[in-house]
């Protein structure tokens, strides 16, 4: 299955790529949208929408997953936030993808092993789980943190195969096990 995860934003959106076939995810493609700074918000907005076309276009995803907005220093900037999420939503849905949505914290908390983890912690572990030569930018790596979320939804989501929570779980990476607290 190809996943596309976006990390929506005004002046940066960040998506990555995925596939996860038998347990395991592997990195396809990852990047940035910047729409020029100076463009009016439609501009901008128009830009993101175009841009994702491109990217399902080409990656041709069979689903995506939207990183939840959960916080804003002002309700100027939740609005405008709120509309590149919009927008985001809208040009995966216009594809033909299934859409789901997941919480900024509960990817963390699946990547990183703790929902207050920093970006360069989930950078760090998106680096190791994907196998990446180089960090990517925190754009793109939340958005890879999202579609891996969504690959290992029941697993990493700390859920039994019967769907009830489980008091742990165990990640395998380069031939250690690491424990993380759900």
């Amino acid at each position: 299955m190809r996943i596309i995860g976006v990390d929506p934003g005004s002046t940066a959106t960040g998506y990555g790529v995925v596939d996860y076939a038998d347990g395991r995810v592997v990195h396809v493609a990852h990047g940035i949208l910047r729409p020029p700074r100076t463009a009016s918000l439609a501009a901008r907005l128009a830009h993101i929408h175009g841009g994702l076309a491109e990217i399902v276009a080409l990656h041709a995803p069979d689903t995506a997953v939207v990183e939840k907005v959960f916080v804003a220093s002002n309700p100027r900037s939740a609005l405008v936030l709120g509309q590149a999420r919009g927008v985001a939503l809208a040009a995966l849905a216009a594809a033909g993808l299934t859409v789901g949505e997941l919480a900024a914290r509960e990817v963390k908390k699946a990547v990183v092993g703790h929902g207050g983890a920093a970006k360069a912690q989930v950078q760090t572990m998106v680096m190791r789980l994907l196998d990446l030569r180089t960090e990517p930018a925190s754009d793109a790596a939340d958005a890879l943190a999202v579609a891996i979320c969504q690959a290992h939804a029941g697993r990493l989501a700390g859920l039994d195969v019967r769907g009830r929570r489980r008091r742990s779980v165990r990640a395998r990476h380069e031939g250690e096990w690491t424990r993380m607290r759900t």
